[in-house]
């Protein structure tokens, strides 16, 4: 009996040691736990940090967000402003993983800096706009209507791109224009466009159609004489591979879709 009696002692301490093993509980009523997978702690991509011109707000957040939803972990953070002031930054040491210009001279100044890893590659084109009051009270119709005794202009400042692009507009129809004040980015001169402390001003056309019923867009001929193309690379010593998959997925056909929507023209 001393033998059978040890015998059932054993096997009762084997049962209570496996009941305390990694396996999941069955017991009617209770929970049912899988053992959290090893590496569980580092999953998820950490924070994408992109800089990107004034005028992609809009586009490049609705851009984010999609990715952030393909990415689970990962959150695009951006940082938006003139083209050259992002560059600045970036030479002074400013830590980014994409940056997208508004126009190719300014991304090869970036290039010029030694802060861009690899090729540009453009994804998108844009052109200018003469943003107005609602119902364009001024009656401007033209570039050139821009000089009318009397109104109030604003444009980007000369080494912004949309101001670039303004200063080509004037060459080529040989109007020059003088500008109230001249903005670091197209989205001040859209801005006081739609506060009233300016009749008119010179944005893409995309920043129009995002502001449409604050403002109306007026469209002119000679805004093909200055097209500007939209690149986008990966920032050195950020994080490349994320950053490239950002790339690709602006270069895709959900970052074309999305671009098409808001009025950017395709890459050129």
């Amino acid at each position: 009996m001393s033998q059978l009696a040890l015998a059932v002692a054993a096997v009762a301490l084997f049962a209570g040691a496996c009941s305390s093993s990694d396996e999941p509980s069955t017991q009617p009523g209770g929970s049912v736990t899988a053992p959290a997978p090893k590496g569980a702690a580092n999953a998820g991509g950490g924070t994408l940090t992109v800089f990107a011109a004034a005028s992609l707000t809009e586009s490049f957040t609705a851009l984010g967000k999609a990715f952030e939803a393909k990415h689970p972990g990962t959150t695009v953070k951006f940082s938006f402003a003139g083209s050259s002031g992002l560059v600045q930054q970036l030479t002074n040491g400013a830590k980014a993983d994409v940056f997208a210009s508004a126009d190719q001279a300014t991304m090869d100044k970036a290039v010029q800096g030694g802060v861009i890893d690899g090729q540009a590659a453009v994804f998108a084109t844009n052109k200018l706009a003469i943003a107005v009051a609602p119902g364009n009270p001024k009656n401007i119709r033209s570039f050139a209507d821009l000089n009318k005794a009397g109104l109030t202009v604003i444009t980007c400042a000369p080494q912004v791109p949309c101001g670039a692009a303004a200063k080509k507009v004037e060459t080529a129809t040989g109007v020059t224009l003088k500008p109230k004040s001249e903005e670091q980015d197209v989205k001040q001169v859209l801005n006081k466009v739609a506060s009233g402390d300016a009749d008119a001003g010179l944005v893409y056309v995309t920043d129009a159609a995002s502001a449409a019923g604050k403002v109306d867009k007026v469209d002119f001929p000679e805004a093909a004489q200055a097209i500007n193309s939209y690149p986008i690379a990966v920032v050195k010593g950020g994080q490349s591979a994320l950053a490239k998959e950002f790339d690709d997925f602006v270069l895709g056909a959900e970052g074309k879709t999305e671009l098409t929507k808001v009025g950017f023209g395709p890459a050129q």
